[in-house]
């Protein structure tokens, strides 16, 4: 980070991810799957995501903002070429990235890529060492990508420290917008003082903390636990333009039941976190649609303020409530169970939530949609909260817009 702080400045000046990305990803889902012989349907290649795209445009995810097509790792061949460019795998994407782009263009979506600042990717193709960042930067430009997720396995840290915010140059340079998350922070274990994140939000917009997601519940409450237990340093980090990313949404996948997708999906909300899902849109069910296509969570996820949530009440009985303030003098809460045994009630006020004095709120149950009615500070009230689940609401002042403190 020394080498950082030394450079000048680096600061993207971008003007993207203004609210968090939205879109699908193929890694938690599809791993690193490239046998195409065997598993036609699932494997890494240009049909998977060309069916993808068609999904995001045609069933209603691209006019709620899903709009990024993110292809992660196994995409290219297993050598540069003799230029020492980085090409797809001629098998399984055989029409090139540049074609793919334009399928994806043409159906008003954005493509993303996944890099890799090393030797080699996690996944053992050929990574970017140092002196491939400018050339990579312009190869994916001239492709017509739109974000680049760029990871740091094979690399040391004096190496992420240059590479990193070299490549924010580099994509800068190539007068293309695009849209920057970097896994740098989850390299150096995501905290002070081995990250910066003062230099980190000049150089991207966004960036993974953490450890990757599994299709499990114990992963989303892990990251969940760590995310919540380190919020004073990772809140302020997170805005327009940088954001915090706790990887990615399995809501429709195998893992989580369905109390646990409404929590994954009200707690990333209330994160401010990139909603990228990753899961298969070609057979999703109506159920786990429902929640991810969720409009008014949308609203709350994309608010222009861009103001991350916090954890704000823990309680002995294991229920937790979350925070987030929003434009408008408007706030999401979320009441968050983590108990195992049955629906449980609890009752508080919004004046020992630290709302102001003498305020009314009009109240939206953000699941159900409808209007609750008109709420005092002072007024106790009861929320029964579902075992691994979630209650989340929606509050606008009706008198004294105040924000709580």
């Amino acid at each position: 980070l020394a080498l950082a702080l030394a450079l000048p400045s680096v600061a993207l000046e971008n003007g993207l991810a203004r609210t968090p990305p939205m879109g699908w990803m193929s890694w938690e889902r599809f791993r690193c799957n490239v046998d195409c012989q065997a598993d036609p349907r699932n494997c890494i290649s240009e049909q998977l995501f060309f069916e993808m795209a068609d999904r995001l445009a045609e069933d209603g995810w691209r006019e709620l903002g899903y709009e990024y097509v993110n292809i992660d790792d196994c995409w290219s061949a297993k050598q540069r070429d003799a230029a020492g460019q980085l090409v797809p795998d001629p098998k399984r994407f055989p029409s090139g990235i540049k074609a793919l782009a334009d399928y994806v263009h043409a159906r008003g979506l954005k493509l993303g890529i996944y890099g890799d600042l090393g030797i080699f990717t996690c996944g053992g193709y050929p990574g970017t060492m140092l002196e491939h960042v400018k050339q990579d930067a312009q190869t994916f430009a001239a492709w017509g990508v739109d974000m680049l997720k760029l990871d740091g396995c094979y690399s040391s840290a004096e190496e992420q420290a240059k590479g990193y915010p070299e490549m924010a140059r580099a994509l800068n340079a190539t007068g293309r917008p695009i849209v920057y998350s970097c896994s740098w922070p989850a390299y150096q274990g995501g905290l002070p003082p081995k990250v910066n994140y003062t230099i980190l939000a000049e150089i991207c917009n966004l960036w993974r903390n953490y450890d990757d997601i599994q299709d499990s519940w114990d992963s989303v409450l892990s990251i969940v636990d760590w995310f919540f237990a380190n919020q004073d340093v990772l809140q302020p980090a997170a805005g327009p333009g940088h954001w915090n990313d706790p990887d990615m949404l399995i809501i429709g996948n195998f893992g989580l039941s369905y109390e646990q997708s409404r929590s994954q999906m009200a707690l990333w909300t209330v994160m401010a976190a990139p909603l990228l899902m990753s899961t298969d849109l070609r057979t999703i069910s109506s159920s786990a649609k429902e929640i991810l296509q969720n409009r008014l969570m949308i609203q709350i996820n994309q608010d222009p303020l861009g103001i991350q949530g916090r954890r704000i009440v823990k309680e002995k009985s294991h229920i937790e409530v979350f925070l987030r303030p929003l434009s408008q003098a408007a706030s999401a809460l979320v009441f968050f169970s983590r108990r195992t045994d049955m629906p449980f009630r609890y009752t508080t006020s919004l004046a020992k939530l630290h709302f102001p004095e003498d305020a009314v709120y009009e109240v939206q149950d953000v699941f159900v949609g409808k209007i609750i009615g008109a709420l005092k500070t002072a007024e106790n009230f009861s929320v029964a909260i579902n075992p691994s689940g979630v209650v989340m609401w929606y509050l606008r002042p009706m008198a004294l817009p105040v924000q709580p403190q």
